[in-house]
């Protein structure tokens, strides 16, 4: 491992860049405190080699992991969990109630994102999970905490992109682990240092109005900083909220424009969906193409899109 695929972000906290599709689209973050430690999401099963470094680089033992917090369990956060626990001998899973089945036998998820990406390319994209037994699984609900040598991580229930998706935060710094929740900013689309927030509503579980509620909630705790899963932590919470709040709004815009367009939807809501993030980046003074844009977002444009039709479908 090189010292480029690990950021310390202070406070105990790193970011470990787990190498998913591009560089700083998906991190792994450790929080150390003392000589142990706490690992918050794991990216897929080919980037534990990685975090395995990234624990050697800082002087962490593998004995001395106390936890392997998801925030979720799509893939991109949770894939590399099984391979994980099986290296990590004292280390315990915590995860959502409603995700911790599928961590225990992965099968129907595995099956899930088969039918998404086929095998082939699910295999090259995750590398297949890995079960964990059940003695190592601890479900955290809202309210639940844990104890990293003195610092408290608490778990607060916050759907709206997954059903069995939680926020940690940490008590020690006030900042929160927000996964997939208060959305995604790849730093390539930075200006001038400023972020630029997108939601997440990629299939199955998106449900705008959970997701609302649950960012206001996020907001209500006042972190000075977030960490997110794409990509790490970000400041200016409060402003980066109002974005966000409205780009929801957005999607759920473009949706309804669409309802009941029957066998071209998907395509026609992908076009509206690009040409939305096309002007969003324009205002925010993005300078890439619009080519490049498109290019940049391809995967989140059909994700996002397909998890609107998955939305329309259940509200009828």
């Amino acid at each position: 491992m090189t010292e480029n695929y690990l950021e310390d972000l202070g406070d105990g906290i790193h970011a470990v860049d787990s190498g998913y599709i591009r560089k700083q689209f998906d991190a792994v973050h450790l929080i150390v405190s003392g000589d142990r430690a706490a690992i918050v999401d794991t990216a897929t099963a080919r980037s534990a080699p990685r975090v395995l470094a990234a624990l050697a680089q800082l002087g962490i033992p593998r004995e001395n992991v106390d936890y392997v917090i998801l925030t979720h369990v799509h893939l991109d956060h949770a894939g590399g969990a099984g391979t994980l626990m099986a290296a990590l001998p004292n280390a315990r899973l915590t995860v959502h109630p409603l995700g911790a089945r599928h961590m225990i036998d992965p099968t129907r998820l595995w099956a899930g994102t088969c039918l998404v990406y086929g095998e082939q390319r699910a295999v090259q994209m995750y590398g297949g999970p890995t079960p964990v037994p059940a003695q190592q699984v601890i479900e955290t609900p809202e309210g639940a905490s844990v104890n990293l040598a003195g610092r408290v991580l608490e778990f607060y229930d916050t759907p709206g992109h997954a059903r069995h998706h939680v926020t940690i935060r940490d008590t020690l710094t006030g900042n929160l682990f927000t996964g997939d929740t208060f959305g995604i900013a790849y730093r390539e689309l930075d200006v001038d240092g400023r972020a630029f927030l997108m939601p997440s509503s990629t299939p199955t579980q998106f449900d705008p109005e959970q997701l609302l509620r649950s960012i206001e909630r996020i907001l209500a705790l006042s972190p000075p900083s977030v960490y997110l899963t794409h990509y790490s932590r970000r400041d200016d919470v409060a402003a980066l909220g109002v974005e966000l709040k409205r780009r929801i709004a957005g999607y759920v815009a473009i949706a309804q424009a669409e309802a009941g367009a029957g066998a071209e939807r998907q395509a026609r809501i992908e076009a509206r969906m690009a040409s939305y993030m096309i002007a969003e980046l324009r205002a925010h003074g993005s300078k890439y193409s619009d080519g490049e844009i498109a290019e940049l977002l391809t995967i989140d444009i059909a994700l996002n899109s397909a998890g609107l039709i998955n939305w329309l479908d259940r509200i009828g």
